[in-house]
C-alpha cells in the first residue's frame, strides 16, 4: 500500500479499504502505507525509544523517530545548491510524516512545515488512518530512481521509487507486525510538485503515486 496521499477528496474515498489491508493488495490512488510489505528481515525486535535521524538543514524541524524506523536514501547530490536542497528537504518530509505517525498525531508540525495545499490535506487523511487504527510504521525503507527538474518561480516536479520489501504496519496495542508477500505492489512511485517558500524551504504542494509502477520494479 502506499505510503502518501494524492489529496485530501482521494485520500479520504480510500481510508476504509486501505486501513489494515496488505499492501500487496495495493491502490494506485496513493494515500497510505498502514500495512507494508514484508520482506526478509523480521523487525521484531524492540527498540521504540526515539532516535535522533540525520541532522535536517538549519531551520528545520528535529526529526526523531522509534529506532525500528530505518532508511536508506539512494538520491545522488548533484552539486546544484537548489536541487540538493530539494532532496534534503524530501527526506526529511518523508521522516517527518513518520514521526507524526509514531506520535499518533495528525496536526504534528514537523510535517505540516513540508507540507501544503492538496498534499497536507491528503497527508494529514493518511496519518490519521495509522491514528484510528492504533498503529504505526516500522522496517526499512528504501528511496531510489530519482528524477528532479527546476522550473521558472522556485517550482520543482521530482519524482522517486520507493521500495516497500521491508516495510511494515506495527499495531500499537500488541506490537504485532503486520506482514504480506513482497509483490510488484511492494515498488511504488511518487510524483511531487514543489514550491520553495519565503523560508527557502521547499514544501511539496501535490503528490501522487502508482503502485507497482515499471520504472520502480527491482
Amino acid at each position: 500500500m502506499n505510503r502518501r496521499s494524492t489529496s485530501a477528496a482521494a485520500a479520504i474515498a480510500v481510508t476504509g479499504a486501505l486501513l489494515l489491508s496488505a499492501c500487496g493488495s495495493g491502490d494506485d490512488s496513493k494515500p497510505a502505507d498502514p500495512d507494508k510489505i514484508a520482506g526478509a528481515d523480521d523487525p521484531t525486535e524492540k527498540p521504540t525509544s526515539p532516535s535522533p535521524t540525520a541532522p535536517a538543514a538549519p531551520g528545520r524541524p528535529k526529526i526523531e523517530l522509534p529506532a525500528d524506523i530505518t532508511y536508506t536514501f539512494d538520491w545522488k547530490k548533484t552539486g546544484d545548491k537548489d536541487k540538493d536542497a530539494v532532496l534534503s528537504d524530501g527526506e526529511q518530509s518523508i521522516k517527518a510524516v513518520d514521526m507524526a505517525i509514531a506520535k499518533q498525531n495528525s496536526q504534528d508540525k514537523a510535517y505540516q512545515f513540508y507540507y501544503e495545499g492538496e498534499a497536507a490535506a491528503g497527508t494529514d487523511a493518511f496519518i490519521k488512518r495509522y491514528v484510528d487504527a492504533k498503529a504505526r510504521t516500522t522496517g526499512h525503507y528504501r528511496f531510489y530512481n530519482e528524477s528532479l527538474s527546476l522550473a521558472e518561480g522556485d517550482n520543482a516536479t521530482f519524482s522517486y521509487c520507493e521500495d516497500q520489501g521491508k516495510a511494515y504496519v506495527k499495531h500499537l496495542a500488541d506490537d504485532k507486525i503486520d506482514k504480506t508477500p513482497v509483490t510488484e505492489k511492494s515498488y511504488v512511485n511518487y510524483d511531487t510538485a514543489l514550491h520553495k517558500n519565503e523560508q527557502g524551504v521547499w514544501v511539496i504542494q501535490k503528490i501522487l503515486s502508482q503502485s507497482g509502477s515499471a520504472r520502480c520494479q527491482p
